[in-house]
């Protein structure tokens, strides 16, 4: 079922990208490759919040530990950002690609010996080199996007291209769910009373649930940078050294924005990377099992029966929803902003998010999943709307805005882990009125821009 789901969007949206590229068929090849990027670190990204209650099982983390992961994932955005531009700035965009694409690869085959010996320390170091690669890929990829083709088609392209990066998030937990997460991890204990080959054969068993997927997707992208190595790509236009970051400090809008990101990337990020945690917390497992559609929607995800599923894997698929809602969310959001002031939208979807999160604090069960689950959805404008509107009218001020708005994306780096120190001693329920808090700055940030219009953004 999500093999056919995602060949039917992959298949509509190659179709828009043929709509799109008509005029520019020089550019087609060159687009679909650089929208191939977009897709694989949506899809990496996420694929990381499988882990986490993986990783809390394995070295037996508080959720405050567990959310440490995100600081090193992210944290590599607010550390990078600016070298990233410095290095391109040096080498080229093309072979910026390349060894951001290498620099991922490196850091999917860390996750080999990290899971082999167990280590902690190696599974952080892992993600940070993957993250720093990802990092070169978001300062390469966009302006890159950008450029292939007409100036007024180009927030077309990056739409489109931002699509195929949410198709990516909305695969990855059904993958997680289906290869990392599919078996119960024995405790310390349990593992100390296994003797021999039975010791031997359950390490390498639970060492290959990690190393399989990620030695695979390691070899996956370099492929991908084999191909960017021999591929014609037109060449990029250095942006002239213009405005200074002491200018774009001083504009107070685009300093809200920044914190807007912030505040954005860090509640989408907390939300997704606990979700598989609240929902065992709630025992939503044993619902799901004796409730025959969602077990049939879980039996259709995860293509087997349930019963002999671990708990992580059937509560991890419904995780899809989420990350699937900010890729539909993003097709409607690019109409409504068309038709509406772009603060006004940001400011209703934040206030829609706010009450979606208080109905899944109030209630139980199935609606209280449903309800966390639908935030995805309205998570969807709020990135590319607050960057919109935090670098309308600043003129040559936008190549460093674009900067620091890049680095707010540390959000997810220390968001996530006060959420989980919050969930460690007060609970889930209580924890995410701290969310709550974050999408009402948006919500303000998207009032105090509301009768803006995007005319020169």
């Amino acid at each position: 079922m999500m093999a056919e789901v995602g060949y039917l969007l992959m298949k509509f949206q190659l179709n828009i990208i043929n709509t799109i590229m008509n005029q520019q068929k020089s550019y087609r090849s060159s687009f679909i490759l650089l929208t191939i990027l977009f897709f694989l670190w949506g899809f990496i990204t996420v694929l990381v919040d499988s882990l986490i209650p993986r990783l809390r099982e394995l070295f037996t983390l508080t959720y405050f530990q567990a959310g440490l992961v995100q600081f090193a994932f992210f944290g590599a955005y607010f550390l990078l950002s600016v070298p990233a531009s410095y290095i391109l700035s040096k080498i080229g965009y093309k072979k910026g690609i390349i060894l951001g694409l290498l620099t991922m690869a490196l850091g999917c085959l860390l996750f080999y010996p990290a899971a082999s010996y167990r280590v902690f320390g190696i599974f952080m170091l892992a993600y940070f080199i993957l993250a720093a690669g990802i990092t070169v890929l978001q300062v390469a990829a966009n302006p890159f996007v950008a450029v292939l083709g007409s100036e007024e088609g180009a927030s077309s392209r990056l739409n489109l291209s931002q699509a195929f990066n949410s198709l990516g998030t909305a695969i990855a937990p059904a993958v997680g769910a289906l290869f990392i997460l599919s078996d119960r991890i024995k405790t310390k204990d349990e593992i100390a009373a296994l003797t021999g080959a039975a010791k031997d054969n359950y390490l390498t068993t639970e060492a290959s649930a990690v190393q399989t997927p990620f030695l695979g997707l390691a070899l996956f992208i370099v492929f991908i940078a084999g191909i960017f190595l021999f591929a014609k790509l037109p060449k990029m236009i250095s942006d002239e050294n213009i405005g200074s970051y002491s200018e774009a400090f001083k504009n107070k809008n685009l300093m809200l924005g920044v914190l807007g990101i912030f505040f954005y990337v860090g509640a989408e990020v907390a939300i997704g990377s606990y979700l598989v945690n609240y929902f065992l917390d709630m025992n939503l497992a044993t619902v799901i099992k004796e409730n025959s559609l969602m077990k049939s929607i879980a039996e259709s995800i995860l293509n087997s029966g349930i019963t002999e599923s671990d708990n992580k894997a059937i509560v991890g698929v419904f995780v899809t929803f989420y990350w699937s809602g900010a890729m539909i969310g993003r097709f409607i959001g690019a109409y409504l902003t068309k038709i509406m002031k772009p603060g006004n939208v940001l400011g209703i979807f934040a206030t829609i998010a706010m009450i979606l999160i208080l109905i899944s604090i109030s209630s139980t069960g199935l609606l209280s999943m449903w309800s966390i689950l639908a935030v995805g959805l309205f998570n969807s404008i709020m990135f590319p709307t607050i960057f919109a509107l935090a670098i309308n009218g600043i003129g040559s001020l936008k190549p460093k805005a674009s900067g620091l708005l890049c680095m707010a994306i540390v959000g997810g780096a220390i968001i996530p882990p006060f959420f989980g120190l919050l969930t460690d001693y007060v609970g889930f329920k209580i924890a995410l009125i701290f969310i709550m808090v974050c999408y009402g700055y948006i919500l303000w940030y998207g009032i105090k821009n509301s009768k803006k219009n995007l005319l020169d953004a």
